[in-house]
């Protein structure tokens, strides 16, 4: 951003200002859609989703955190209660260290080939109950916790965010090879510490034998 970007008369800090760009009346179905439930049209969506972005605040600031499964892989206990598996990760658990200190939480649902996307807001607490945990077993590996969501706000978001996006288009889609290595990324990181090639080489392998 230049100077002239950055001259406080061109930011925007007060609500007036903001609605007067943006007006104050929203229109009817950006109203209508949002419900304090999981209705059962959402039901579906969530149901059909294999991914979703978890927001978490906390002492150390934010977190967006990418959690995905199979479709169905965050169970709708019932109208108000959500059921998240925390599988195995990078062991950060940035997350979960947000939650115990704020537990307010926010949730977005991406569906391959939907352009609606669904978000989800209210608090989650962090369950080890030995049967919820068996529950989401996969290959019998069962999740360390289980994050079970206290749903406050739910409404789903038109599409034209990936329609400009192209998100699902196919031919838009990025050859990986195009962009540096997750074995690049840490050798260049660490300053070499982390052999970058060995990386590359072993992770196929460490991913099939961690994925659960």
């Amino acid at each position: 951003m230049d100077t002239e970007e950055r001259r406080p008369q061109h930011l925007v800090t007060d609500l007036a200002a903001l609605e007067r760009i943006y007006g104050t009346t929203p229109s009817e179905a950006s109203l209508v859609k949002e419900t304090d439930h999981i209705h059962p049209v959402y039901r579906a969506l969530i149901e059909a989703s294999p991914f979703a972005v978890l927001a978490t605040s906390g002492p150390g600031g934010l977190d967006a955190s990418p959690r995905g499964d199979m479709a169905g892989f965050v169970a709708v206990e019932d109208e108000r209660t959500l059921l998240i598996p925390d599988r195995r990760g990078n062991n950060r658990i940035d997350s979960l260290r947000n939650i115990l200190a704020d537990p307010r939480v926010a949730l977005l649902f991406l569906i391959p080939g939907v352009g609606e996307t669904l978000r989800v807001n209210r608090r989650a607490a962090i369950s080890v109950d030995p049967a919820l945990l068996d529950r989401f077993a996969v290959d019998g590996k069962a999740p360390r916790s289980v994050l079970v969501v206290a749903v406050e706000t739910v409404y789903f978001q038109c599409s034209r965010a990936i329609v400009r996006s192209q998100l699902w288009d196919p031919s838009r889609h990025v050859e990986r090879s195009s962009l540096p290595s997750t074995g690049t990324i840490l050798a260049e990181l660490s300053r070499s510490r982390i052999d970058g090639a060995e990386y590359d080489r072993e992770q196929p392998g460490r991913m099939k034998a961690t994925l659960y």
